[in-house]
């Protein structure tokens, strides 16, 4: 063991090399090692030592493994999510969907909403978070992608309003499980194209069934997107997440269907979001 700040400042460097963020990598991987959280360590941080098992997690984020994965957990819409290797990490972009979910129904909350690819149930979960009276279904082609997706919504206390479906949407009949009707759609599919050179902390790490969707990254919509027209109650909203240089293609496909359609940039001022609504 050492000094924390110390230890901190080494780590920082170590990580300047793989990391956009060192200094908040080591912070996150410093306090997980502690077993407190990120504020603590900050507010502690002259009466702490670092603990021996620091170094092997710094170490794990020198070899590009995300910090979420290493430490278990990704902030989402201010709620805590339990993440694995078997789920993507949620990103702070993918909050636009929550934000304009919020606006869609400022002036009604939807009652019946669906994630297509819940994943870890991020989406799903947050929605169900901010709309007190909806009821939720998350469908995930991973067994062990729902697991998280469970454990998450126990976690939140938001199991009794979230119920979870194994199904893939590769089916012909797939929708015919999901019902119909829904308020709200939500829809983070895999859009990467398998041409893409992707960073290593994202190529080498996170599932590529959830990653890549064919050479242009628009085979998931091409499902999706027709599928609506059972699902969608008439008055409904879907939300959809788009990769860069997606929104024109995607929105052809889904004006194709009979939607008009609404663009979002997201944080960094690219087109991220489809608002689709019949």
């Amino acid at each position: 063991m050492g000094n924390a700040a110390a230890a901190l400042r080494e780590a920082t460097t170590a990580l300047s090399d793989t990391s956009y963020s060192p200094r908040l990598d080591a912070e996150l991987l410093l306090a997980h090692a502690l077993g407190i959280e990120r504020e603590q360590l900050l507010l502690q941080m002259p009466d702490l030592q670092s603990p021996d098992a620091f170094a092997a997690l710094v170490e794990r984020r020198q070899q590009s493994e995300p910090v979420a994965y290493i430490i278990g957990r990704k902030e989402f819409w201010g709620l805590d999510f339990q993440v694995t290797p078997d789920v993507l990490i949620p990103r702070p972009d993918s909050e636009l969907l929550i934000e304009e979910a919020v606006r869609a129904f400022a002036s009604g909350q939807p009652i019946r909403i669906v994630d297509l690819g819940t994943g870890s149930g991020a989406l799903l979960l947050a929605a169900l978070h901010e709309f007190p009276d909806a009821k939720g279904l998350g469908m995930d082609a991973s067994a062990a992608a729902l697991q998280i997706a469970h454990n998450n919504a126990d976690a939140l206390g938001l199991a009794g309003r979230a119920r979870f479906l194994l199904l893939d949407w590769q089916r012909p009949d797939w929708t015919s499980a999901l019902g119909s009707g829904f308020d709200l759609i939500l829809a983070n599919p895999p859009y990467v194209s398998t041409r893409s050179r992707l960073s290593a902390d994202v190529a080498d790490f996170e599932p590529h069934s959830a990653l890549f969707a064919g050479e242009a990254g628009l085979n998931d919509y091409r499902i999706i997107i027709p599928a609506l027209e059972k699902l969608l109650s008439t008055t409904g909203t879907a939300l959809l997440e788009i990769g860069v240089d997606q929104a024109n293609p995607v929105s052809e496909i889904a004006k194709r269907n009979g939607y008009h359609v609404e663009i979002k940039k997201d944080l960094s001022d690219i087109d991220r979001l489809l608002i689709l609504r019949r």
